[in-house]
């Protein structure tokens, strides 16, 4: 004899998921979680959401080495030649007899006399010799900006804004002079004022970094320079000097758009 269970009636159970019923009723379509037992993870048919891939970190930026301050033969070659010539300069005008060391300076200097004589020998003389010997302010800039802008900017560039900021704060210096002369302001002695050194050159490079630089350091930079150049000028202790810096200061920024071309390592 079969057991019979009687219970409660239920509701009618919906249809199964599929194809459409023969009669017209719809089928329910299949769920993509039917057959899946409440909770039990990872089950199979379930698409797992993967966590976002981590946002790799920024790698740190190239250390800085104290040494790249200073010019070496196979990264700043130009800076390292040039300071090299300044040094073996430097001990003569240390060591030789004054009267020497006073004909030499003479020789070299870009006075308007030598500049009608021979320009270019001249040009390139005067800027062999430090006034001040090594020890000058200027000597220690030379070494620390002018490396500074050729790891930046190569060799070739930076050995263009140093001589473009001699060449032409010594033109607009000395040919005022001539000028004068000729005119009677100035006596015919004026034509052999003694000027010799780096300095234009230094001036130049500086405002020539400056530009390569961020604002957190290209303005503390550039400001203390000009306004130090400005202050020599206020004081007028040798004007012609004093205006030569700051015309080879703004010779300097002046090549900021060319300096900030993209340069491409030999």
């Amino acid at each position: 004899m079969e057991r019979i269970t009687k219970g409660p009636a239920t509701a009618a159970s919906p249809p199964l998921p599929g194809p459409p019923l023969r009669g017209g009723s719809a089928a329910v379509p299949p769920s993509p979680a039917t057959g899946l037992l409440d909770g039990v993870p990872r089950q199979r048919g379930v698409t797992a959401v993967s966590a976002p891939a981590p946002v790799p970190a920024r790698p740190p930026g190239p250390a800085v080495r104290p040494w790249h301050l200073l010019p070496t033969p196979a990264g700043t070659p130009f800076t390292f030649a040039y300071a090299t010539v300044l040094a073996v300069t430097s001990v003569i005008a240390a060591m030789a007899a004054p009267a020497l060391v006073h004909a030499l300076h003479q020789g070299s200097s870009t006075d308007v006399a030598h500049l009608i004589r021979t320009p270019l020998p001249v040009l390139a003389a005067s800027a062999l010799w430090i006034a001040g010997g090594i020890v000058s302010p200027y000597a220690v800039a030379f070494v620390l900006v002018l490396t500074a802008l050729e790891r930046r900017t190569g060799g070739m560039r930076a050995a263009c804004v140093f001589l473009a900021g001699h060449v032409l704060a010594t033109l607009a210096t000395e040919v005022p002079v001539g000028l004068a002369v000729l005119a009677g302001h100035l006596p015919p002695t004026s034509l052999h004022r003694l000027d010799y050194g780096i300095s234009f050159g230094v001036a130049a490079s500086i405002g020539a970094l400056a530009g390569l630089l961020g604002p957190w350091l290209r303005w503390p930079l550039l400001v203390p320079v000009a306004g130090a150049l400005l202050g020599d000028l206020y004081a007028y202790a040798d004007p012609l000097t004093n205006w030569g810096h700051l015309i080879a200061l703004a010779t300097g920024v002046a090549a900021w758009p060319l300096l900030r071309r993209p340069h491409r390592p030999a």
